[in-house]
């Protein structure tokens, strides 16, 4: 799925503190969306605490990250105390985001076929377009890639 260069799928989600998160609030800045499995699974507990460890890089570069998966908001938020995540984490249930992102489809693992998220990163620009998407990722090291892409366009 090309998705770069095209307006990103608007969503409201609630966070891990109940609140409404909005694509459309966040015009204006650079917005990373991470889409993983579950929460404190060791990938996504990697994923999530490589992106809280480069938050003030991101908030240098007018970028808020946030993370999407089916869990609960009870399940996030007991995942952002239990390692002090400094991110936003949204609920996504019903997986509607996730499939308008193509980040919720058929997998494949141990040569058994299934549906679930596929972890994925997009990255809008200010104006809500698709500046960058990665359809498939690794979690150790991605939210370097993440910040040095988004480092590479604002200077562009």
């Amino acid at each position: 799925m090309t998705m770069i260069g095209k307006r990103a799928p608007a969503f409201t989600l609630q966070n891990q503190d109940g609140e409404k998160v909005r694509l459309s609030g966040l015009s204006g800045r650079w917005v990373v969306l991470y889409f993983y499995p579950r929460d404190d699974t060791p990938g996504c507990t990697t994923e999530a605490c490589d992106f809280t460890a480069s938050i003030a890089d991101f908030e240098g570069l007018d970028a808020v990250v946030l993370g999407c998966s089916p869990d609960s908001i009870e399940s996030h938020r007991k995942f952002v105390d239990k390692h002090s995540l400094r991110i936003d984490l949204l609920s996504d249930p019903d997986h509607e985001v996730m499939e308008k992102y193509g980040a919720w489809g058929e997998k494949s693992l141990y040569g058994k076929t299934s549906m679930g998220v596929i972890r994925s990163t997009v990255l809008i620009d200010p104006t809500g377009k698709v500046a960058h998407h990665w359809p498939k990722v690794q979690a150790k090291g991605h939210a370097d890639k993440v910040r040095e892409k988004l480092a590479e366009l604002r200077q562009g």
